[in-house]
């Protein structure tokens, strides 16, 4: 599988697996974890997504459980913060909130830390934009957990241009990716500026809910009926076709994948097998818009 450089010295692969279900899982056991990741790795998919908040932030834990020294090795971890909601260590919340101080960004470094038992974060992204961010205050801790050797890049996530360059203009180091909604059902960011910002820039966007939601996998529509037929010729399955599509733009857009089903995750790398060609991408983007373009 081919790999993505995210800066000097670290590269994602082109696909990305996504954790955020897996304590939602009815087998949480070190060892299926164990074997979701390995089932990655046999295809390529070296990089793994995490968020301090999944599983009510009890992902992080149950994926430090399955990993490992060996598998740690072959890995990069990318992981989240910010979001405070009234569950989990943050039950006595009195509402969900957005935190992007440095108090909170550096306990929740070091929360994650801990709870994967690893020595590093490969990524930090910024969850969600905080309409009460002290840029100054959060640009320079960004900048003091890289500096501190805890945090190789940080990022951001569902970040709109403006709130990027605000954060940025705050910061020595430079910001990576932002992850955001990408997919044949949420195609907005293809022509609202989003992916467009990050292609200008060089920086790979990251794609969360790439099949929409499931939405892709179980609707009846003229869209999903196109991805069967095309599905059909490639010997794949309407995951792959939604995948393909993604990395079929130039913008080098990171898909994250995120599913329990160890049948499903053995597949993931069936995107590849897809040819979509110029007139394929407008083909689907055609059936999704539910009309032809202008």
């Amino acid at each position: 599988m081919d790999r993505i450089e995210i800066q000097d010295g670290l590269s994602f692969s082109r696909i990305v697996y996504g954790l955020w279900r897996l304590g939602d899982d009815a087998d949480t056991s070190p060892a299926h974890v164990q074997a979701k990741i390995e089932a990655c790795l046999e295809q390529g998919i070296t990089t793994m997504d995490q968020a301090d908040i999944y599983g009510e932030y009890m992902a992080e834990e149950i994926m430090g459980a399955a990993l490992t020294p060996a598998l740690k090795d072959q890995i990069e971890i990318v992981t989240k913060c910010d979001i405070v909601a009234p569950c989990g260590r943050y039950s006595d919340a009195k509402v969900k909130y957005y935190d992007t101080s440095r108090a909170h960004i550096l306990a929740s470094v070091d929360h994650s830390l801990r709870l994967m038992g690893i020595d590093k974060i490969d990524l930090l992204l910024v969850h969600r934009p905080d309409p009460f961010m002290d840029h100054h205050e959060t640009g320079a801790v960004l900048d003091e957990v890289v500096a501190s050797g805890k945090v190789r890049a940080v990022g951001v996530s569902n970040f709109k241009p403006w709130d990027w360059t605000l954060l940025q203009s705050a910061m020595k180091t430079k910001l990576v990716t932002n992850q955001i909604e990408l997919s044949l059902t949420a195609h907005d960011g293809f022509t609202n500026g989003d992916v467009a910002f990050l292609q200008e820039r060089g920086l790979p966007p990251m794609a969360w809910s790439p099949l929409g939601g499931g939405s892709l996998m179980t609707a009846d529509t003229d869209l999903t009926r196109l991805m069967d037929q095309i599905a059909a010729e490639s010997g794949t399955d309407r995951a792959a076709v939604a995948t393909a599509w993604l990395l079929a733009h130039p913008a080098r857009i990171l898909p994250v994948m995120g599913t329990n089903n160890l049948g499903r995750i053995g597949k993931i790398s069936d995107a590849l097998k897809v040819e979509m060609g110029r007139e394929r991408w407008f083909e689907l983007y055609t059936a999704a818009l539910g009309r032809e373009v202008a």
